[in-house]
């Protein structure tokens, strides 16, 4: 390994042990009032994950908005929200491939 690579892996590394560093002094938020009342399982995550950029948008105009609902069954209301967000590419891509031309 040569220095230049070695000086690239190590501030890759300086940089995460600061972000984790940073993440660790983040103000933690009290969920106890979230977690009453209705449990959110696949459907729900469908549904939020459908509506996350709209609430992404609201998130910048209001603080009582959130793009994941914290009272969720979780694997399902994960999967379920992940299908309602695109996939992450699991469901698309067939058009985006390029197209050859009939000569």
């Amino acid at each position: 390994m040569n220095s230049k690579t070695f000086q690239r892996i190590f501030f890759i590394g300086l940089l995460i042990l600061a972000v984790m560093i940073a993440a660790g002094c983040a103000h933690k938020e009290v969920v106890d009032a979230c977690l009453k009342g209705h449990t959110y399982g696949f459907w729900g995550g469908l549904w939020h994950g459908l509506i996350a950029p709209f609430d992404l948008i609201g998130m910048l105009i209001r603080d009582n908005i959130t793009v994941y609902a914290q009272n969720n069954n979780g694997a399902w209301y994960a999967f379920g929200f992940i299908l309602g967000s695109g996939g992450w590419g699991l469901l698309g891509g067939h058009g985006i491939g390029r197209r050859t031309r009939k000569k």
